[in-house]
């Protein structure tokens, strides 16, 4: 450093320092020149200058900021999981589900074996068996008529289940329900027998849509 002192007036002087100034450091830009890639001899040219790009500083701090506020940012909107058995502070609440099974629709027997179909003249299924064998209803319903009779069908149960369809049980030995009474798949409602005419002990099914006699294994599994 090299001081100078000039006197200007009896009042007044004028002082100047010449400092040397310091050399600036070389800054490296972020997009490197084409002949310091070519000076590299590892990898490829698109590696070379992704390397450089990364290695810079101004890069480092900016991905240095912007993952620290990530990481932040991510922790402080983290919801919180209820774990079944442990408290959680989620405002979410649990409920329960209850499943339930219900029959759809079945023979009216347990052992099923069929002796004579549905065909011209016979309006539904003959369903062998001894007397005394339980019968139920092929679908829940309400029953809308009852027959005891020593002609024809004999003791019958006529079954309303909605949406007019309606089914028929016949040649019954005894009859267990009473009219308007709701019943479920698995409510017995006669015996088998062979009241009215019947050759021998059966079920005479019948399946009724809309007043209409129709074929009952077109609902019943074969």
């Amino acid at each position: 450093m090299i001081r100078l002192s000039l006197n200007l007036s009896p009042r007044y002087r004028l002082d100047l320092s010449l400092i040397k100034s310091r050399k600036k450091p070389d800054v490296v830009s972020i997009v490197p020149k084409p002949g310091k890639i070519f000076s590299i001899k590892k990898g490829s040219k698109i590696s070379r200058i992704f390397r450089h790009v990364f290695s810079h500083n101004k890069i480092n701090k900016f991905l240095g900021i912007n993952l620290a506020a990530l990481f932040l940012s991510s922790a402080l909107t983290q919801t919180p999981v209820s774990v079944q058995g442990k408290e959680s502070d989620s405002p979410l609440t649990e409920v329960p589900i209850v499943l339930q099974t219900k029959h759809g629709v079945q023979y009216p027997v347990k052992q099923i074996k069929i002796t004579q179909g549905y065909r011209l003249f016979h309006p539904g299924l003959d369903l062998d068996g001894k007397t005394g064998d339980p019968i139920y209803p092929i679908m829940a319903g309400r029953v809308e008529a009852i027959d005891r009779s020593k002609y024809g069908y004999g003791n019958a149960i006529i079954l309303n289940h909605g949406n007019d369809i309606t089914s028929l049980y016949a040649h019954l030995s005894r009859i267990e329900v009473s009219v308007n009474q709701d019943v479920t798949v698995d409510t017995e409602i006669g015996k088998m027998g062979a009241t009215g005419r019947a050759s021998g002990d059966h079920l005479h099914l019948e399946i009724r849509d809309h007043g209409k006699a129709i074929n009952p294994l077109t609902i019943l599994s074969r």
